[in-house]
């Protein structure tokens, strides 16, 4: 299961490797998503890695499940290749 995030349609930058840019943007717009998905996920540092990984997918599943102005969307990492 790969990592995943929130975005808006609207931002032209990677959140995976251009987050600085994606959230200066983010930010700039108003959005302030990573302090949305942070009111809405309930992570714990007594979670493994995996399960608050999964609590973030299910909080950006919940965002978008809600978004009447529909701008947000899930963007899952690539994968690498070795």
């Amino acid at each position: 299961m790969g990592r995943v995030r929130l975005t808006t349609v609207d931002n032209p930058y990677d959140p995976f490797e251009q987050f600085t840019s994606w959230f200066l943007f983010d930010e700039e717009k108003g959005y302030h998503s990573v302090s949305y998905l942070g009111r809405i996920a309930r992570t714990s540092d007594e979670l493994s890695d995996e399960e608050n990984n999964r609590e973030e997918e299910r909080a950006i599943d919940e965002i978008i499940k809600y978004d009447f102005r529909n701008i947000y969307r899930k963007v899952r990492e690539k994968a690498t290749t070795v």
